[in-house]
Formats: C-alpha cells, sequence, structure tokens
C-alpha cells in the first residue's frame, strides 16, 4: 500500500473505531426509532449523489465535443458509481436510485418525508443548499452535515472532494443496523424489508473492488503534492468528525 495512503489511514484510525462503535447502533432498535434516523439520514443519503457527480464532473468528460480524460480506471469506477447509485434496481427489478430507494423505504417505514421533499422543492426552485437549509426543520447536526458537504464541493479542490468522498462516505453504513433490521424483522415488523434492501444493496454495489481503486483515485489526484496529501487527510478527519456529529445529533433525540 502506497505510505501516504497508509499515513491517512492512520491518521483516521482513532475517529474509524469511535464512528463504527458508536452508541448509536445500539440505541435504534425499534420502528419509531428509524423513523427519526431516517428523517435525518435521508439528507445525507441526498447529499452523497453531489459528491459523486462533482467526482464525475472533473474526473471523466461530461462535455461536448467529448475527449478522453484522466484514468480510464478512474473514468470506470466513478461511472460504475453512478450507475449503481442513480439507475440501480429495487426489488421488483424496476430502475431507482438509492436515493429514491431509501425514500421508498421510509414510506414503507411510515416516517415523515415533509422535510426532505421541502427541501428538494426549493432547491430545484433555484434557491441555494446553504439557504435551503434554514428554511427546513431539520437537526442542528444535521444542517452542519449537509454544509460541510457543500462547503467541500464548492471549495473545487479535487482531492479534497475525493477525500471525503473515498474515506467519509463509501465504507461508514455499519452493518449492524441490517443485523437489528433483521431482528425486527423476526418480531414481525414487515415495514422494515425495503431499508433492509437499502442497506444490503449498498454493500452488494460497493463491492470488493471499490475500495482499492478510489484509493488509487486519490493516489492519482495528489500525485507527489505534499500539501494535497496533507490537506487530503484534513477534509477527511472532518468528514468523519461530521458524521460523527450527524450519529450524536440523532443520538440525543432518539
Amino acid at each position: 500500500m502506497n505510505h501516504r495512503i497508509q499515513q491517512i489511514q492512520d491518521d483516521l484510525a482513532t475517529l474509524r473505531i469511535s464512528l463504527l462503535s458508536h452508541e448509536l447502533y445500539s440505541k435504534v432498535n425499534s420502528i419509531d426509532q428509524f423513523r427519526i434516523f431516517t428523517q435525518q439520514h435521508v439528507f445525507a443519503v441526498w447529499d452523497f449523489m453531489s459528491l459523486l457527480k462533482t467526482l464525475q464532473r472533473s474526473l471523466t468528460c461530461v462535455s461536448v465535443p467529448w475527449s478522453p480524460v484522466g484514468s480510464p480506471e478512474v473514468r470506470r469506477f466513478i461511472n460504475e458509481i453512478v450507475l449503481g447509485e442513480e439507475s440501480d434496481i429495487n426489488q421488483n427489478s424496476e430502475v431507482i436510485s438509492h436515493f429514491e430507494l431509501y425514500c421508498n423505504a421510509m414510506i414503507q417505514l411510515g416516517a415523515d418525508l415533509t422535510q426532505i421533499d421541502l427541501f428538494r422543492e426549493h432547491i430545484s426552485s433555484g434557491k441555494s443548499v446553504f439557504n435551503t437549509l434554514n428554511m427546513v426543520d431539520v437537526f442542528p447536526e444535521t444542517r452542519d452535515f449537509v454544509k460541510f458537504t457543500f462547503q467541500t464541493i464548492e471549495s473545487n479542490e479535487i482531492h479534497r472532494i475525493a477525500a471525503v468522498f473515498t474515506f467519509g462516505r463509501e465504507d461508514l453504513i455499519p452493518e449492524m443496523f441490517i443485523s437489528i433490521l433483521k431482528g425486527l424483522q423476526k418480531k414481525g415488523f414487515n415495514q422494515v424489508s425495503q431499508l433492509l434492501y437499502y442497506l444490503e444493496r449498498h454493500i452488494e454495489i460497493d463491492g470488493e473492488d471499490h475500495g482499492p481503486i478510489s484509493l488509487r483515485m486519490i493516489q492519482e489526484i495528489c500525485g507527489e503534492e505534499d500539501q494535497k496529501w496533507t490537506e487530503a487527510s484534513e477534509a477527511a478527519q472532518q468528514a468523519l468528525k461530521m458524521r460523527i456529529h450527524l450519529w450524536n445529533g440523532i443520538l440525543a433525540r432518539i
């Protein structure tokens, strides 16, 4: 493994332990608690796509006339993830994005989509993300999380964006939630089946190849520039801190 990648992973080790052993996983164990969780987490599901689309715009060619850009391997990686996230299949083999899949899971769960729907309506009408976040009723920690994502995107510093995507998002949905949902299913709570499918599908789509390729993407972007590696590590650490902050906000209210 590249020693710079190893350094970032070392820098993140303590934060990852705190995140993956977070108390939230043992507290969210009822339908009502999952409703509260999804009503906040859905904003993180939504803003993930903007991170991904920013990478697609920067690391592949999305303009006309077309010309190959960057590493073919990285192009394939980004486009595969876009395919899986933006046009996957649901339990009935119907094409759907993961965000829409998550929203359908919320409906089955009986969660309230009012705030995420209102948020999207304002965004569609041309309002900025930052202004719109102040117009919807979400936890302050949820607002902070999305603001951090878009501050990172608006920095236009692709090494920071890639670091947040690679180290802060792709592998941080613990299987603990899956075991809890399966436990609820065994107790007869069938309204969790779509959320369970979403989580299992997310892990399946990520697959074994995405992790190593995402690390090679970081290597290609940062190259031999020490400052970029330092800033990538800082961005990754902040991403994990913001996820912990989001989890803390949900934990405090369930």
